[in-house]
């Protein structure tokens, strides 16, 4: 079983701080040769984001930590002549292409796609933006909130009280890189290669929203904010107990049964305005008070494993800290030890399992340029010549 299918493939990361960074660490876990090509001025901003102050002082940033671990760097300033002819040579060299630019910089560069196909005629050319390469909005900038808000999704969630809302982690970067490292690996499978990939965040995020979207284009219903409310069914949402919230979705009428038996409310049976799934949905603020009334005389653990156990779906509510420790988690070694700069760090691996295995990253998030050398001497450069060029600011 090959555990790395993307053994014997590199890739070009031209990209900064989430989107494209999460992509091109989707493909270095799954075994691509991943070089990070960075500013010498500063390299990639995530470099000096995150919660640790220090971290970002020497240029490791948390941000910068989470998602480039695997990767190779070599600094490269694009705007200078010199710098330009490394990176056609580097091309030449490379299966695929990344770059999040706004739309229309890599042209002005005279390193646009075009440019680079003629170094390079099986060049996956990956560009990701926030909303696509033409259109009215194509120069906005390509921030999680702003997309976020502009796709749709802050205006349903949260509560009717509290929407829009932003969902509480990067969605839009994080989904438009997992789109880009999907179409990435499809094109890898096609032959010829050769493509140019147009990965909008805003689009990748509208293609999750699923049901929401059908619900609206196909049914006419227009979205809202539900808060935790599942809207296909009642009882399905969060329910307070004697401590913490638990998610019950009994969304089946013997689940619905199950529960009410199982906490001794046949009554509610009997009530009209439970009798068939539709009066459970329009009477569902109600029946949460119903339930509510029985769920909060005894902890969310007890509730869980119970109604669990009857068939009836319920989990515990859990804070980020309790899921990284809970053991299902745990047992499954999502999360594992690298050494980074000898310090012992915690970083996630791929979530896929392949044949019972999973790929951790095994070498630390690069230093800013720390493969230059290695890279640009592949390349033909001499060691004279690759001081020449650190002294003029090219690498």
């Amino acid at each position: 079983m090959a555990t790395e299918p993307l053994s014997g493939i590199r890739v070009l990361d031209l990209t900064n701080v989430l989107a494209g960074p999460y992509c091109c660490y989707q493909l270095a876990l799954m075994g691509a040769e991943v070089i990070k090509v960075e500013r010498p001025e500063g390299g990639d901003l995530a470099r000096v984001l995150g919660a640790d102050p220090d971290r970002n002082k020497a240029g490791m940033g948390i941000s910068f930590l989470a998602q480039n671990a695997d990767k190779k760097s070599v600094t490269l300033d694009m705007k200078s002549a010199k710098g330009k002819a490394l990176l056609k040579r580097l091309v030449q060299t490379a299966d695929v292409l990344v770059e999040n630019f706004r739309p229309g910089v890599m042209d002005r560069l005279g390193l646009g796609y075009e440019v680079l196909r003629a170094e390079n005629a099986n060049l996956i050319y990956c560009a990701i933006s926030g909303f696509g390469q033409d259109g009215p909005r194509r120069k906005d900038p390509a921030y999680d909130q702003i997309v976020q808000g502009l796709s749709g999704v802050m205006s349903i969630t949260g509560s009717p009280d509290t929407a829009p809302y932003r969902v509480g982690y990067p969605l839009a970067d994080t989904v438009g890189g997992l789109t880009a490292a999907f179409a990435i690996s499809a094109a890898l499978n096609a032959n010829p290669r050769g493509v140019f990939l147009d990965i909008a965040m805003s689009e990748a995020v509208i293609s999750t929203m699923g049901w929401v979207v059908s619900n609206y284009l196909v049914g006419g219903v227009l979205p809202g904010a539900h808060g935790n409310e599942n809207t296909t069914s009642a009882p399905s949402g969060t329910f307070a107990t004697a401590d913490n919230p638990i998610n019950i979705a009994a969304n089946r009428d013997e689940q619905w049964q199950a529960l009410v038996q199982h906490l001794g409310r046949e009554d509610l049976l009997q009530n009209s305005d439970y009798a068939t799934r539709e009066d459970r949905k329009r009477n569902r603020h109600s029946l949460r008070e119903d339930l509510e009334a029985t769920l909060r005389t005894r902890p969310s653990s007890e509730w869980v494993n119970e109604l669990n156990a009857l068939g009836v779906p319920t989990g515990q509510v859990l804070t980020v800290p309790e899921a990284l420790s809970d053991e299902q988690l745990a047992g499954r070694g999502l999360i594992g030890s690298l050494s980074v700069h000898g310090e012992e760090m915690k970083l996630a691996g791929s979530p896929v399992v392949m044949d019972g295995q999973r790929r951790m990253p095994r070498t630390s998030p690069p230093p800013l340029g720390a493969d230059n050398a290695a890279i640009w001497l592949e390349l033909g450069l001499s060691s004279a010549e690759i001081d020449e060029l650190k002294k003029e600011g090219v690498i």
